[in-house]
């Protein structure tokens, strides 16, 4: 067989023109542009997302509105802080300050750890659009010496103007009044209309004006129930845009929070930003109210690929999404992207060969050859694992990861271990069968 690097020198990718020159030579990105082929660049629609959008983490906040967490207790969400702070996440909604004692104290403590740390994260907190709820931020900030982003929320749509027997002037003035409280008070007012995606474009109209002439600096655009597509992303970010246009008002920021009731949350929020939303909200592994909110963890491994956040060091967001996982009693998939047990696991064979061939002296290529996203760059690897579905190229992967030597006789015995089992072989089995084959 050729030697894999001579291979490569041949390798004639369709549309790029092919080249005779060796890829592992040069950058890594010239060695990406030989050996992949990205589809995802062909004719693409969209702007390129602007470097300097911002991603807001509601873990603190909309993640412990799922039914089935446990609220943390303060050292771990101290811990939860700083890894956010860590992986350059840009703000963090850490809680509702008016919903009891311990909510109140539990704000104050994370502001406080942010000024004695001088941590970069900014801080906010969540209140409907009711007086009793924003005076527990100015407290805070107030005796943490910490500027708070105060985000208002209000529900908008039909249905729940319906529900609650609302009318557009109660709902106006209710907004007009507690942002006056917050820009009063020196808190930055960021204003939510809930069910943004099912509102009528009348009513979100008349609310967006009126949030910015009270001196609201950004609004939040909510798909609450996950109803949005991406169409429908599109849509409401250039109407609430096009209001903004009008008002004549300069530096008006949108927010996009979405859920994930269709399964379209982690999608929606990357074409919110191609779409011109610059802050994106989400949470560690999508936890959140029902089925969950757009994934924090992977709006940032996507950004990362997408050659947005070439600076930015995500080795920490597997230790981010473990930490929030053991804080709230969370079970991570195993098939979960990055972070979950099977995400870079692999026993079949022909994925192994591949695998084998290419990590000999060359990680970059070992971690792209049958995998999207480079283990090592989020600080995980390959594993080859010993099944039903194995070849000898698992075995001699298995054996060579942990220093044990390698020969036809063991291999076979391991396979055939292997292939009367309706399981993958755990280390303790295969080590039995190198104990009895060695002696």
């Amino acid at each position: 067989m050729a030697d894999l690097s001579t291979v490569a020198e041949r390798i004639v990718l369709g549309g790029t023109g092919g080249s005779n020159e060796n890829p592992r030579g040069g950058s890594d990105a010239g060695r990406e542009s030989e050996l992949i082929f990205d589809w995802n660049e062909v004719n693409r629609k969209g702007r390129v997302i602007p470097r300097d959008v911002t991603f807001f983490d509601e873990t603190l906040r909309d993640g412990l509105q799922n039914p089935s967490v446990t609220n943390p207790s303060i050292e771990d969400k101290l811990k939860i802080l700083h890894l956010m702070d860590d992986l350059g996440i840009h703000g963090a909604n850490i809680g509702l300050p008016s919903s009891g004692q311990r909510a109140f104290d539990d704000v104050l403590r994370m502001c406080k750890e942010v000024v004695d740390c001088k941590m970069r994260i900014r801080i906010a907190c969540a209140g409907r659009t009711v007086l009793s709820d924003i005076a527990p931020m100015i407290e805070v900030s107030q005796r943490a010496g910490l500027p708070i982003e105060a985000y208002m929320f209000i529900g908008s749509s039909p249905i729940r103007q319906y529900v609650e027997q609302w009318d557009l002037a109660l709902i106006a003035k209710r907004s007009a009044d507690a942002i006056d409280l917050g820009v009063r008070s020196g808190l930055a007012v960021t204003y939510v209309t809930e069910d943004t995606t099912r509102s009528r474009p009348e009513v979100l109209t008349t609310l967006f004006e009126t949030a910015i002439d009270h001196g609201a600096t950004r609004l939040c655009l909510s798909d609450t129930v996950g109803h949005a597509t991406p169409d429908g992303v599109r849509n409401v970010i250039q109407f609430a845009k096009g209001v903004v246009a009008k008002t004549g008002t300069k530096n008006i920021g949108l927010d996009w929070h979405g859920h994930n009731d269709r399964g379209l949350a982690l999608e929606n929020a990357l074409f919110a930003l191609e779409f011109g939303a610059d802050r994106v909200h989400g949470t560690a592994l999508g936890i959140g109210e029902r089925v969950g909110n757009a994934q924090m963890d992977l709006i940032l491994l996507n950004m990362k690929l997408l050659g947005q956040l070439e600076d930015q060091d995500l080795t920490h967001l597997l230790l981010y999404c473990e930490t929030v996982a053991k804080a709230v009693g969370w079970t991570i998939p195993i098939n979960y992207p990055l972070v979950g047990h099977d995400a870079f696991r692999t026993a079949t064979g022909v994925h192994a060969s591949a695998i084998l061939k290419a990590s000999k002296g060359d990680q970059w290529l070992a971690d792209r050859i049958y995998s999207g996203v480079p283990a090592g760059m989020f600080g995980r690897k390959q594993e080859v694992c010993i099944g039903f579905m194995s070849g000898a190229s698992n075995v001699n992967f298995w054996l060579s990861e942990r220093g044990i030597p390698s020969d036809e006789t063991l291999v076979s015995a391991i396979l055939a271990a292997a292939k009367i089992e309706s399981h993958i072989l755990s280390d303790d089995e295969v080590m039995r069968v190198v104990k009895r084959v060695r002696g």
